[in-house]
This record gives C-alpha cells, structure tokens and sequence, in this order.
C-alpha cells in the first residue's frame, strides 16, 4: 500500500512530535478523523501526565484525552518508534535566544534524533514557526545525510500551525491550513495528509513560501499593534480617548481594520516572529527597519504602563516603594492559561524593582507557573469587594471574561486601565 493510499484509508499511523499548545490538539483532531497517533515528547512528566488521562493545557480538556486514549492515542519519549508512523509532524519550540536571534535548538535536536530512524515511504512536516529556508537548509540535509532522496523515497514539507486558543469560533478543523512542499511531489502527499483531517487546504509553491507566510501573518498583527500602541500614547498626551478613536474609525465599512492598545504583546508568537525575518534580511544585506520599530514600540509599553502607575500613585500621594498593587490578568491574552512572553509578566518585575508590593488575580493561572526568565512566589488572588479596596492600586493588563468589572470599578481605589475596559472617573488612570 502506498503512502497515499494509507492516508486515504486512514490506516496511516501519525506521529506528532512536541505535545505542547499546538501538538496537543492537533493530535486531538487527528484522532478525531479515524486515524492511529503517536505523539512524541521529551517531557516525561508530559508523557505521565497524558498516561493518567491529565491534559497539560486549557484549552484540551481531560475528557479529550480520555476519548483520545480510547480512539488508540498513546504518547511515549522514544523518538526510535518514529519508525512505526507514516507521518511525522513536528511542533517543537522556536524561541529566542538572548540576543534575540533564532533558536532552532529543538528543531534540529528532533531531526538529529529522528532521521535515524525515517524510512523510506514517510513524509515529515514542520509546523514550528521560523525563518524562511528552514526546512529546506536545516530539516533536508538531516534526511540525506542519511542516504534519502527528498520527493522519491521519503517526503518533506512545512505547514504553519494556525492555533487560537480562547477562540471558541475556529477550530483545529475549521482554520484554513498552508502547506508548501520541499518538491511537488512533497507538496501531493503533504496536501492529502492535511486534506484528511482539515477542512481547507492552501497549497503553496514551496516551503519557503509557507514559511513567510506564517511570518506575514504574524508581523502583520505586530506592525499594527505597534501602530495603535504609539498611537496611544500621542492621544493620551493631547486629552484623547483611543478607544474612542478606534470606535469611530472603525464605523468606516472600507479600508479600516480595528486593532487595539494594550501593555505590549505576548504569546509564543507575535513577539518572536518578526525577529526570525529581521535576522534572515540581514543575511541577504537587508534592513526591516518597519518590523523592528514595532517590535520596540511593542516592547517598550511594559514601561510605559509603570511609568504611568508611579505618576498615578504620585498624584494620590502615594509612593511606589511599599505600594500594594494587585495585577489583573497575567496570561497574554483572555481566555487562557498562557504566560510565555506575557507583558504583564515585564509589568509586575519592573514595580517590584520600584520597590511595590505585588499581587495578581487570573481565573486561569492559579499559582505562578515556573518560568526560565521570571519568578514570583504568588499564587492567584480571588477578588471580593474587600479585597479589591485593600490595594493602593489594581492594574487591568489582561481583559479577562470572568473579572467583574463594575466591582473592580466600584471599589478600587485607583484603576490603571490598559484595556479600555473601565469608565472614565476620578480614579482611573489609561494607560
């Protein structure tokens, strides 16, 4: 049987590797579709937990993993039972590194591991975000190293992953899915694979392509965010209320797209993404000025929202050393229990070093997870009328669904708003 006759009849075996926010419900939805998965991971406290029916994140719930086992799921750490899988996807990490350059540690770890064990008849596909040439630079010479001819024996692709979570209107299913091919050949199998278990396919010309793409998507936001986050501190400086700029602005039925301010940007992504093209133009003698003014903006706000709370404690007579304030919201966005590269994160070590007292609340994240970079010694706050009134100051930074806002709004004695999301008063402060 050939390797698209196997995926037709959804009796090729698919291996993900990485089971992490993207690799979980990925596998999720394959398994969903009927076919056998294997998922792959060097966390053996991940394998452990996935063992005992636990989902390590949000957004998959425990009766997902549970009905996953039961469709056949099995997670394990050896990557030489990549040999059983027919396909092979990968969602490992792409992060920075600390002169905030691209980190391929854990792709080309994976590779050094797995393309020892790639067969003939296997097609390997990379979902990590990164520069583009990646999978034509870094994941095909791991292949032929190994005596395998891209496009005849064995088949690789790349395919960005698309993840949402907190958005309960897309799913894994229903977001359209790029996929570009090392050769067309690559590009056939990597479309049939992606047809079985995705609604919509958009093949692309190459890998390269579907990695910019993924790049696009992402400096697009950070461009504009950038944008309406400059754009609010000139307002603020002249009296006006941004937000009641973007509402009017966004009446116009053409040409305007709504983006909103905020302490910065997190998530694995959009800080990350733009610094992957920044460092690839530099090798062909280009400059991004655009992207990297975005990403300073973007990256500065942290200590813009500071700035404004001191101001504010001042103007209450009030200093910061000593200050009890309470932070609202320490994932990056609402709805979930990420904190990876979260603004209010920057936000809660600068007061610290200000000498503040801090606290946060987040229905998502009960205790400070353990973090490379950063470390608190807090668990989440529940919010009553009295608590509130117990802090000098309540900082909103992430916008979540499950804060009541007019108690917040009622009792504190002094709001620094980063989300518009509280009336005007006396005692808020926009940031």
């Amino acid at each position: 049987m050939t390797l698209l006759e196997s995926i037709a009849s959804r009796r090729a075996k698919i291996g993900v590797i990485g089971l992490g926010y993207v690799g979980i419900p990925l596998a999720r939805r394959i398994c969903e579709s009927g076919f056998p998965v294997m998922g792959f991971d060097i966390q053996e406290e991940r394998i452990f937990q996935l063992d005992r029916g636990e989902s390590p994140i949000k957004n998959v719930a425990d009766t997902d993993i549970a009905a996953m086992k039961a469709a056949g799921f099995y997670a394990t750490t050896d990557i030489a039972r990549a040999a059983e899988c027919d396909a092979l996807i990968i969602c490992v990490p792409t992060p920075l590194s600390a002169a905030r350059e691209p980190n391929l540690e854990f792709v080309e770890s994976t590779m050094a591991g797995l393309s020892k064990h790639i067969r003939a008849g296997q097609i390997i596909v990379l979902e990590s975000t990164t520069w583009p040439g990646t999978t034509r630079l870094v994941l095909a010479p791991y292949l032929e190293a190994e005596g395998h001819v891209i496009g005849q024996d064995v088949h690789l692709a790349y395919s960005p992953e698309r993840e949402d979570p907190g958005n309960p209107n897309y799913t894994t299913r229903t977001i359209p899915k790029v996929v570009g091919g090392a050769t067309p050949r690559c590009l056939e199998v990597a479309e049939e694979l992606y047809g079985s278990f995705i609604d919509q396919v958009v093949p692309v010309s190459s890998a390269d392509t579907a990695e910019m793409v993924k790049l696009l998507e992402n400096i697009h936001r950070s461009v504009n965010i950038g944008l309406v986050n400059e754009l609010k501190t000139v307002a603020d400086a002249m009296g006006i209320d941004i937000y009641e700029v973007i509402a009017a602005a966004s009446t116009k039925p053409f040409g305007f797209t709504a983006y909103y301010p905020g302490p910065g940007i997190g998530g694995h992504c959009i800080p990350v993404d733009p610094f992957y093209l920044t460092w690839r133009a530099r090798q062909f003698g280009l400059s991004t000025r655009f992207i990297e003014l975005s990403g300073e903006i973007n990256a500065a706000m942290p200590q813009y929202v500071v700035g404004k709370t001191v101001r504010a404690l001042s103007d209450a007579r009030k200093p910061v050393r000593g200050a009890r304030i309470l932070i609202l919201g320490i994932a990056y966005k609402p709805g979930v229990d990420d904190t990876r590269e979260s603004p209010s994160i920057f936000v809660m070590e600068l007061l610290r070093n200000w000498g503040a007292r801090i606290d946060y609340s987040d229905p998502h994240v009960p205790c400070f997870p353990p973090m490379r970079d950063h470390h608190f010694d807090l668990a989440s706050v529940t919010l009553s009328p009295e608590v509130i009134a117990g802090y000098d100051a309540v900082l909103l930074l992430t916008a979540h669904a499950e804060f009541d806002y007019s108690q917040i709004e009622e009792h504190a004695q002094l709001i620094i708003d980063t989300r518009g999301k509280i009336a005007d008063g006396a005692r808020v402060v926009r940031a």
